[in-house]
């Protein structure tokens, strides 16, 4: 059959004709094929041709939470928090770029050896991260964070266990009533997950725009401005950076801008958005303490203004940022947020801050399971008369008390 005319076809109109084809090759040279297993080979080969190869059954698979192909002949998952080594394999380390190149032209981007790295997405939403020899050295690697098909709510996240109930409150206030907010944690420890969940808070007569590198937000409000950065071509030319999209989203009269990830010089016009009449905006760093997540802020800083003095980079930071929300994924596997902390202000060159909820692990229990309670330090929080002027200052004081 033709390929290169098949694949421009549907799933679905291709598959008739391949079990046709396939039925026919079975026949003539006479397999020991059950009609089971010819329909398996079918799968694969359909597989290979529209999906992801054979790790296409995995991205069905609601349990898995990440995918990792390291070359070949190892594919682990993530389960439940933890990994765990599947049976599934690539034919070679070609088939392996094979599928890496077709996730990369899916959504214009291109991978090869000029270029051996790239983020991209699948056509689900799932985030894609490829490395390819020679910067990988045992076969090309594919990292797969799938996509979230339930709608994750804060109400849901508590049932999980990921937060108390007047932590949930106390964010879903913040949120509503236009605070700026950073979140803070590890690789993998939650942080897009608990942004996505505080965002349906935010007012649907908003204007939102969206900025990240490899779209996976999932904004429920009726105007959002999604934007996605863009690499370099074969000539070096036509890159867009998450700075250059910052920059040119202040034009785009946004109520708020929410950036995916703050990694870089963007963090300094972050903070000029964040100061200038962009309320409520939100973004995420990683950093293991909140303590930490700015001192991250003031080094992104200094990356785009080394001229800056430090007292005045504390100063941005301290009126532009006001809340804090700090997770970590845990040995057991479970993600929690281990701190909502406020920043109060500066004194001198010190940035205030005060924890309004803390994660108390309990230390005489089983290494294993990690066990622990959310603890409120009933501390009046200083955006108490923001709260006020959005009506939900007693909201607020009872989630703050309970």
């Amino acid at each position: 059959m033709n390929v290169s005319a098949a694949v421009m076809r549907t799933r679905e109109h291709v598959q008739a004709e391949i079990t046709r084809l396939a039925a026919e090759i079975v026949e003539r040279e006479r397999l020991k094929l059950t009609q089971s297993e010819l329909a398996q080979a079918v799968d694969e080969i359909l597989n290979d041709m529209f999906g992801v190869g054979p790790i296409e059954p995995l991205l069905t698979d609601d349990s898995v939470t990440d995918i990792l192909v390291n070359g070949a002949d190892q594919v682990y998952v993530e389960r439940c928090g933890r990994l765990e080594l599947t049976t599934l394999k690539f034919r070679d380390n070609a088939h392996v770029v094979n599928v890496a190149q077709r996730i990369a032209a899916s959504v214009g981007r291109r991978v090869d050896e000029s270029s051996p790295m790239v983020d991209a997405r699948l056509a689900d939403g799932s985030r894609v991260n490829v490395v390819l020899p020679p910067l990988a050295l045992k076969g090309a690697c594919i990292a797969i964070r799938k996509f979230a098909k339930r709608d994750i709510t804060l109400t849901r996240m508590t049932t999980q266990g990921t937060l108390s109930a007047p932590m949930a409150r106390v964010l879903e206030i913040a949120s509503a009533c236009r605070l700026n907010i950073v979140i803070s944690g590890g690789t993998g420890s939650g942080k897009t997950t608990l942004l996505n969940a505080m965002s349906h808070y935010i007012d649907a007569r908003e204007r939102v725009v969206t900025i990240e590198d490899a779209a996976e937000l999932q904004l429920q409000q009726p105007h959002v401005v999604s934007l996605e950065t863009r690499p370099e071509n074969a000539e070096g030319l036509g890159a867009v950076t998450q700075r250059d999209l910052v920059r040119n989203a202040l034009r785009m009269r946004p109520d708020r801008i929410i950036l995916g990830e703050t990694r870089g010089a963007e963090a300094f016009d972050v903070l000029q958005a964040m100061n200038t009449g962009h309320d409520g905006s939100m973004t995420t760093v990683h950093a293991n303490t909140p303590r930490d997540a700015i001192t991250r802020l003031e080094s992104m800083v200094i990356m785009a203004n080394g001229n800056l003095p430090l007292v005045s980079i504390r100063r941005q930071i301290a009126s532009a940022v006001q809340l804090i929300v700090q997770t970590e994924r845990m040995r057991d596997g479970m993600r929690r947020v281990t701190h909502i902390t406020e920043i109060v202000g500066l004194e001198g060159e010190v940035i205030l801050t005060q924890d309004l909820f803390t994660f108390e692990y309990d230390d005489t229990h089983a290494v294993e399971e990690i066990k622990g309670r959310f603890v409120g330090s009933a501390l009046r929080p200083n955006f108490s008369a923001r709260a006020a002027h959005f009506g939900l200052e007693e909201g607020l004081k009872k989630a703050i008390h309970s």
